[in-house]
């Protein structure tokens, strides 16, 4: 698998589509990994795309390169990991299509570098920028995998089973039935990375302010927290039968976005719109990444 050297990380990533089409970088979430843009990459293969498609740092073979690097993974830490990968790949401008984690981590790259950044798609997961407010208690009920991280016994349990602990959120999360058991253990393996528990820890510790991000990295949170809204072209796609952002939640989601803008939600489908339709999130991404 190719992969790109950075200070801390060797980042594996999937490259598909046209050579020298236009860059599209696809950005899983969590727990998931690069495999889950494979069947939406296949279906736009004669779309003049390249599609580069990152394993991100603690999945899969994304190894950290030295035992002193932390193990973070705020959003802008893993923008910065994407930033350095399409800088190692020579790409300058491209569009970015985030999943969960990767939702935040597309908008903290339009903030961030937007000279760099010309289109983006959000799937599932809200937008961060302005800030992350307290939820409601029902909301809060759906974010118990979060609290139960930031605790000490649940990030012991978690240790001890931690496939166990990623299968719930997928039968949680998405309609019974979704996915079958060879999906899930060909993707259970990217969380036997050595590194994975410990970035998954941060990544929701650091939301909830139980943990510091990464200080290369203030900047670029410090600028997601300023930043209100966003003009670039985007599009938001969200199962209707979402487990644990229902779609009530992005109903005012186009407050955050003051250029062209699309709300797509998709019947039947929950949290993983790309591995459950993937026929309809390619013929969305298609129409929009042409512009």
């Amino acid at each position: 698998m190719p992969h790109v050297q950075t200070e801390d990380l060797d980042i594996s990533f999937l490259e598909t589509g046209a050579r020298h089409g236009k860059p599209v970088l696809l950005l899983h979430g969590w727990p998931d990994d690069a495999t889950t843009w494979t069947a939406v990459a296949e279906r736009m293969n004669d779309r003049h795309l390249r599609f580069v498609v990152p394993y991100l740092r603690g999945f899969g073979p994304t190894t950290f390169r030295n035992d002193n690097a932390l193990r973070t993974a705020n959003g802008g830490v893993l923008a910065m990991d994407a930033i350095a990968l399409m800088d190692g790949l020579g790409i300058d401008r491209f569009s970015v299509v985030g999943h969960d984690w990767g939702s935040h981590i597309a908008e903290c790259l339009a903030i961030g570098w937007p000279d760099r950044v010309e289109r983006i798609v959000q799937l599932s997961s809200m937008p961060r920028m302005g800030g992350l407010r307290t939820p409601p208690f029902r909301q809060s009920q759906l974010y118990w995998y979060q609290w139960f991280m930031a605790t000490k016994r649940g990030a012991e349990a978690i240790a001890k089973d931690r496939k166990g602990f990623a299968r719930i959120q997928w039968e949680n999360w998405a309609p019974d039935g979704w996915f079958d058991e060879a999906t899930f253990e060909a993707v259970a393996k990217s969380f036997e990375n050595p590194d994975w528990l410990a970035v998954s820890l941060h990544s929701y510790r650091v939301r909830w302010e139980e943990a510091e991000p990464d200080p290369r990295s203030v900047w670029l949170e410090h600028k997601v927290k300023e930043t209100k809204t966003l003009s670039l072209p985007a599009i938001f796609i969200q199962g209707k039968e979402d487990g644990v952002t229902p779609a009530a939640m992005s109903e005012n989601v186009h407050e955050k976005f003051t250029g062209p803008f699309e709300r797509i939600l998709l019947q039947n489908v929950g949290h993983f719109p790309q591995r459950e339709d993937s026929e309809a999130v390619s013929r969305e991404l298609a129409v929009f990444l042409k512009g």
